[in-house]
């Protein structure tokens, strides 16, 4: 009978996945220095970022793991220069993923797309300072990218910050997709239907 408690090879999966994760997610996010491509990132990261997840999926089967995923995406995105926000958002909406996946078993393909689109509303932690913070969001902007790239971004910011979420949210969907087409096979292999 295999136990529900977090072994070594969980916590070595969990490593070893974050890692390819946060690395990918990183050179995504590194389109941001566009200013148009900047607003996009909470789509195109979840998509692109959806490879390696799902694939860390076919691995997961115990309650806990995407929780730990999500804490230390986030907290590594608060060391590097981010509020602390994103760090508490990397918690609950790993937790809340982990609870959808836990609900379809690990085994349901259409909770997992569904918690993958969720998993990637913890980008929102790193957005958030937007809303409950502005000046000091676009002061720290100020001083790190200048004048006209901060004008540029807010200017886009203003007009379409509201979809953030259902950006984000869709290109999760749409990253579990693409993940789940291209590693169909790990799938069959790790009984996904």
């Amino acid at each position: 009978m295999e136990t529900k408690k977090l072994q070594t090879k969980d916590f070595i999966n969990v490593g070893v996945f974050t890692a390819i994760y946060f690395v990918i997610f990183f050179a995504v996010g590194m389109l941001g220095y566009i200013p148009i491509l900047y607003v996009l990132i909470p789509f195109i990261a979840p998509v692109i970022s959806g490879i390696p997840f799902m694939l860390f999926l076919t691995r997961v089967k115990k309650f806990g793991m995407v929780t730990i995923m999500g804490t230390i995406v986030g907290t590594l995105m608060t060391l590097t220069g981010h509020t602390y926000l994103p760090a508490i958002f990397g918690f609950v909406f790993g937790l809340l993923a982990d609870l959808i996946f836990k609900a379809g078993k690990y085994k349901s393909k259409k909770l997992s797309y569904l918690g993958y689109g969720v998993f990637s509303l913890w980008l929102m932690g790193m957005l958030a300072p937007f809303w409950i913070m502005k000046d000091s969001f676009e002061n720290m902007m100020l001083d790190s990218m200048g004048v006209d790239y901060t004008k540029t971004v807010m200017d886009l910011f203003s007009n379409i910050a509201w979809t953030f979420p259902i950006m984000t949210f869709l290109g999760g969907m749409i990253g579990a997709f693409l993940g789940f087409t291209m590693l169909k096979k790990h799938f069959k292999k790790a009984g996904i239907a």
